[in-house]
């Protein structure tokens, strides 16, 4: 089975973490930090919905194969879906940095 998608980040672009060196390998990586990776997330989950846009209307119009939109519809779903998931996490992550005491 095929990945549905990809992330932005491979594995050479994580900063190596020294324990000896506290805070070492914090600063964010030379292709931009978490921000410009979220955004490219939710950038690469835009392209999967617009692409399974086109190929239902493409279909509804009476061209496109059929057995493609289905997969690019799922993959629109399931990226969708991810991206839903890390926004939850992420929100609750933010709640509990909010709780805590100073």
């Amino acid at each position: 089975m095929a990945p549905i998608t990809t992330l932005p980040v491979s594995i050479g672009d994580l900063p190596v973490l020294d324990p000896a060196r506290p805070g070492a390998g914090a600063e964010p990586a030379a292709g931009g930090g978490f921000a410009d990776a979220l955004g490219d997330a939710l950038r690469s989950v835009e392209k999967l919905q617009l692409d399974a846009d086109r190929s239902a209307e493409a279909v509804a119009l009476g061209g496109g194969n059929l057995h493609e939109t289905a997969l690019a519809l799922e993959k629109a779903d399931v990226a969708m879906r991810v991206a839903t998931k890390v926004r939850n996490k992420l929100v609750d992550a933010y709640q509990e940095i909010m709780r805590m005491s100073v």
